[in-house]
């Protein structure tokens, strides 16, 4: 059965956020485990943890997927920058595994300047500390676009940077298709060799997630630029055919579209129909 969800915004609370996504008839939801253009988050209280534990339990929404902020930079060499990224990725990783979320995925970041190398040697450390205590939530290594001197568009790279943690068991992949796309991997018209590449380099059973966006770019141009399914390059056929997969249908898919509550609601409704018809 296909589990399909959106970003929600927790604006107006978790519990409100799970109640949405049932009445958008989907089966899951990723949100920010933060401000993601800032560094502030609302603790919820325990009524609210309760009441959001019960939504999610009523509506048998899961599994869930926390995204961590955007001015997260674990490859930095600057020291502010750094070190603000290890008390985020420390600090969300925890509370969002005492709130029961399965995954929480990051981007892995841009050396800006220093190399890949020493960008992944960073990434490492950061993460050494998230994974210092015993908990149930995996982090998951975003495949990026590879704009700049972003790190992570190779799946190479993802595979350096788990490789590296004292923790491994604790990190998992999120495939997002848009990036993997822009970043020269061919899921148009390869997507069996695409996944073939996945499983050598890292294993197919380390996809946990999908961020299932189509790219308002060109193939291999690497930059970040959503569009709607089947509005954009790779289509809405082969975006189909990623959700058909055998290697993938099992996995939780998120859109990260550009479309408010209701207008996931209709993607959402579009992508059903087009798999049943």
């Amino acid at each position: 059965m296909l589990t399909i969800g959106s970003h929600m915004s927790i604006a107006g609370g978790l519990a409100a956020a799970a109640e949405n996504t049932a009445a958008m008839q989907a089966g899951t939801m990723q949100f920010f485990s933060r401000n993601p253009r800032g560094s502030s988050f609302k603790t919820p209280s325990p009524e609210e943890v309760l009441a959001f534990q019960r939504a999610r339990q009523e509506h048998g929404l899961g599994p869930l997927l926390a995204h961590a902020p955007y001015t997260m930079n674990l490859a930095s060499a600057r020291e502010d920058v750094y070190s603000f990224a290890c008390d985020v990725i420390r600090e969300d990783t925890a509370r969002m595994d005492a709130l029961g979320i399965e995954y929480i995925v990051f981007h892995p970041g841009s050396h800006t300047g220093i190399g890949v190398e020493a960008g992944i040697e960073n990434i490492i450390r950061g993460l050494d500390t998230a994974l210092e205590a015993d908990g149930n939530i995996l982090i998951l290594l975003e495949t990026m676009s590879g704009k700049g001197t972003e790190i992570g568009s190779r799946f190479e790279e993802l595979r350096a940077i788990r490789g590296g943690v004292r923790r491994p068991e604790r990190v998992g992949v999120c495939l997002d298709t848009c990036h993997v796309f822009s970043a020269g991997y061919d899921i148009v018209h390869r997507l069996d060799d695409v996944l073939e590449e996945f499983d050598r380099v890292l294993g197919l059973p380390l996809l946990r997630t999908v961020h299932l966006n189509d790219s308002m770019t060109p193939f291999a141009a690497r930059k970040d630029r959503h569009a709607p399914v089947g509005q954009g390059e790779i289509g809405l056929d082969a975006l189909l055919g990623v959700l058909r997969h055998p290697a993938l249908s099992s996995l939780p898919f998120f859109l990260e579209t550009p479309f408010d509550d209701s207008g996931h609601a209709a993607e959402i409704r579009m992508i059903r129909e087009r798999l049943a018809s």
